[in-house]
């Protein structure tokens, strides 16, 4: 199947909140509990976030099968927080995370940015440390009472 790499626009938003709860109810099991899977979809609302963060000037970068359907995305904020990566569960395996944070790597130089940083989950952090970004830390917090852990990790751009 081919993709291609493309900004967020307005009528991805409902296909992207489907591709968050998605891939955390249908991947999120092979290194989390499902209190800690309850609890991590629980912290991610509907459409409507992509729109505000859209509106906000969030960059949102999307790959899309050739019939223009999202199916994986990255969600990256001016100071070089990439604060989502997700896949849909069916797209997975095939370059897509690391084509999509290579293209953060393009914005983040065009902006001059000097440090991309994010908080990692044990099954999004391979992907992060393919494309070059480091573990600083382990994190252990809790969400809603359920302990939970991602890893925070960054990388200079290029």
């Amino acid at each position: 199947m081919e993709y291609r790499i493309r900004p967020f626009r307005d009528e991805d938003a409902d296909i992207l909140a489907e591709i968050i709860h998605t891939a955390i109810a249908v991947i999120g099991p092979r290194a989390y509990s499902p209190a800690q899977v309850r609890a991590w979809a629980a912290r991610h609302p509907g459409p409507e976030r992509f729109l505000e963060r859209n509106a906000r000037s969030d960059a949102i970068i999307v790959a899309a099968r050739s019939d223009d359907r999202a199916v994986a995305y990255v969600i990256v904020e001016s100071d070089g927080h990439v604060d989502h990566l997700y896949c849909d569960p069916a797209h997975t395996r095939r370059g897509l995370a690391e084509h999509l944070l290579a293209q953060v790597d393009t914005l983040a130089q065009d902006a001059g940015t000097t440090r991309l940083y994010t908080e990692a989950s044990e099954l999004a952090r391979p992907a992060f440390e393919r494309a070059g970004y480091r573990v600083t830390q382990r994190r252990d917090f809790s969400i809603d009472g359920v302990a939970i852990h991602n890893f925070a990790m960054e990388k200079a751009p290029g």
